[in-house]
């Protein structure tokens, strides 16, 4: 009994909004994981190279960058709910080109219209998950959505392994995209219907806002920096630069598993399930330790163990890899609870949606360089040169947060 209160008191604040975009997430995380499994090789099969695929990453990271300043701008102005709510929708959509599409032309499409409906929403997502989190409990927060959503994608590669097995590489990855579809819409009914307004004193809604606000929302997303800790910037600097080199090969994995290293695709489906298992079984130790102990050393950790992961990825075999894909998992679960957890403490919520739109510009940016940069190294360079590249950028990250980056004495509401 005493067990029970303890766990019921420890979880409580899992309720309301919180709970909401917890449960449309695992709907949402689920679906995008089946056909990521082979996303790679699903383009390379429609007519595409190595480089092409980069520069689709190229354009779609464009449009997710191109509508961070307004999306932080209204979520501010406007509310979190309308944007969450009705770009869902439009994202729902935008993946039935992937379905349909008879080559990789399609799929570039898609792409940018799922980046420009998603980025439009991302900041005011995060902005009200920070909003609906107790501060002392943020860190556990961060974890759980890692944790539940880690949970839901499990068997995502399961799924896709299956589908690949029964009716090959093209037809299994549009049934998969059906699946992203149906359940991205019964995720943005979701959120409509039961989502609740954040911010108070809003104006209502205006699509034309949308566009007539760019400006002033371009220079108040620059110009959050002056209202914000110093920290804050120290920290998003460091993780700009991971993120450039995590860019150059995440789309690659799957290629240089299959092709280099000579791993069976089906043998590839059921490794990948390393890394969520990993973030489900770290995700509440994690997140107590980032509560009650530190946001900081878990970034630190975390940029180790990306370097390290990316090393065994690289000269691997099959042990090898499976090694790497825990650590990828580990380090993923540490920089999310923790980068979130401190990005909350140090950003007063009046400020919290340009911040998010400010950075996610920032870091789409960087992806979209990234991923067209790894894409021409990979194809006329050298398979291992990005990899080696991400490794390098391991060494000033972790300088910057060691040194720069400091927690507040006192963390914001």
């Amino acid at each position: 009994m005493q067990l029970m209160d303890s766990l019921r008191n420890q979880f409580s604040f899992i309720k309301g909004n919180y709970a909401v975009l917890v449960g449309s997430w695992v709907l949402i995380d689920f679906a995008m994981e089946v056909p990521a499994t082979y996303y790679a090789l699903y383009v390379l099969e429609l007519g595409a190279t190595e480089t092409i695929v980069g520069m689709i990453a190229l354009f779609s990271f464009l449009a997710l960058a191109s509508m961070q300043f307004p999306g932080g701008y209204l979520a501010d102005k406007f509310g979190r709910k309308w944007l969450i709510s009705s770009m869902t929708f439009g994202v729902a959509l935008s993946y039935i080109f992937y379905a349909v599409a008879p080559s990789w032309h399609l799929i570039l499409i898609g792409a940018v219209l799922m980046s420009l409906f998603n980025s439009t929403y991302q900041p005011a997502l995060m902005a009200m998950i920070a909003d609906s989190l107790p501060a002392e409990r943020r860190g556990m927060g961060f974890s759980i959505i890692m944790l539940i959503t880690s949970a839901s994608t499990t068997p995502g590669p399961i799924v896709a392994g299956i589908l690949y097995n029964q009716f090959g590489m093209v037809q299994g990855m549009r049934i998969g995209y059906g699946i992203v579809v149906a359940l991205f819409l019964v995720a943005a009914f979701l959120r409509l219907l039961r989502l609740k307004e954040t911010v108070v004193n809003t104006e209502k809604p205006s699509l034309n806002e949308l566009f007539h606000s760019y400006p002033i929302a371009m220079k108040e997303s620059f110009g959050v920096w002056r209202k914000v800790p110093r920290s804050m910037l120290y920290l998003f600097l460091s993780l700009a630069i991971m993120t450039f080199g995590i860019a150059t090969v995440h789309l690659y994995f799957v290629v240089y598993a299959v092709e280099e290293l000579l791993i069976d695709k089906t043998v590839w489906s059921l490794i990948l399930t390393a890394l969520p298992i990993t973030m489900i079984a770290l995700s509440i130790p994690i997140g107590k330790i980032v509560d009650k102990v530190n946001r900081k050393l878990p970034i630190l950790a975390a940029y180790i163990i990306f370097g390290v992961s990316m090393w065994l990825f690289v000269y691997g075999n099959l042990p090898r890899l499976f090694i790497s894909l825990i650590l990828v998992g580990a380090g993923q679960i540490m920089m999310n609870s923790a980068f979130s957890a401190l990005q909350a403490d140090l950003i007063p919520k009046e400020q919290r949606g340009k911040v998010n739109g400010f950075t996610n510009f920032a870091n789409f940016i960087l992806m979209a360089i990234g991923s067209a940069a790894g894409g021409i190294l990979y194809e006329h360079v050298s398979p291992q040169l990005p990899f080696l590249l991400t490794i390098a950028l391991v060494v000033p990250s972790f300088v910057l947060t060691l040194i720069m980056v400091h927690e507040p004495e006192k963390r914001e509401e």
